[in-house]
């Protein structure tokens, strides 16, 4: 399996921990788990996972619509100069936030679309963050020339015509806890999306699935929601495996 996002540099994974972290995720059958960077202060930590787990632990850069402020530039420089020096899986975690704060949405555009062109410049997929702006991303991700950019609407917890409307433009749909909580909606959703559009995450350590929900989320935890989605789509749970592992490494391969 692969968790096509997850925090686990964050400050809630204490470093006498995170080898723990990382061997439960593996005996659970993980092989992946790519990491979206937050701003300049995630990149050391992100990068020290890298080094430490080469392989299994893989960066994006990019910088968080949450951490989007006044400053934004500066930090878009150094995404890019980032992006200049070192090879990464992907631009990420981009996009617009509105249920945080909205002091910001117009500099959360910009900077969206500033790193959909760095994404674009070094061929490299695109992961998406979209919390109560879904309607407004997928306008975006519309205009004509970001029409050739790849990625994942990570986190999608939109409706069945705005799921059909992101895979018809050749989006993924990430898949995590949400999907196992008894009132998101997902189950009926994804009965209208073919199994070939998704791939699975945890977003640790956030969002954790049932019967964890509330607590800290981990990678290990990705078994839960591969058991969720298998259960939809009323397949086995290998098939559903092997589908959106593939899914993620052709994405990650561009």
């Amino acid at each position: 399996m692969v968790d096509t996002h997850a925090h686990i540099y964050s400050s809630q994974f204490h470093k006498d921990e995170i080898q723990d972290v990382i061997e439960r995720a593996v005996e659970k059958g993980i092989e992946k788990i790519y990491m979206p960077n937050i701003d300049h202060t995630s990149i050391d930590s992100m990068l020290e996972l890298e080094n430490k787990y080469p392989g299994t632990c893989l960066p994006m850069m990019g910088l968080h619509p949450c951490h989007v402020k006044k400053d934004f530039m500066r930090e878009l420089y150094i995404v890019e100069e980032w992006l200049s020096k070192k090879k990464f899986a992907a631009v990420g975690e981009i996009g617009t936030d509105l249920y945080w704060d909205t002091t910001y949405v117009e500099q959360q555009k910009e900077a969206f679309e500033i790193q959909l062109s760095l994404a674009e410049k070094h061929n490299l997929p695109v992961v998406i963050h979209c919390r109560n702006s879904m309607h407004e991303t997928i306008d975006m991700i519309n205009k004509p020339q970001w029409s050739t950019i790849r990625g994942i609407f990570h986190c999608f917890s939109g409706t069945a015509e705005q799921a059909k409307e992101i895979v018809g433009k050749g989006f993924l749909l990430g898949i995590g806890g949400v999907v196992t909580f008894k009132n998101s909606g997902l189950n009926t959703v994804l009965k209208d999306v073919s199994v070939q559009h998704l791939v699975l995450e945890t977003d640790s350590p956030y969002l954790a699935p049932v019967p964890h929900r509330g607590k800290r989320n981990e990678p290990s935890y990705l078994d839960l929601i591969l058991k969720k989605v298998s259960e939809i789509y009323g397949q086995p749970e290998d098939a559903i495996e092997a589908v959106t592992t593939r899914n993620a490494s052709a994405l990650f391969s561009l």
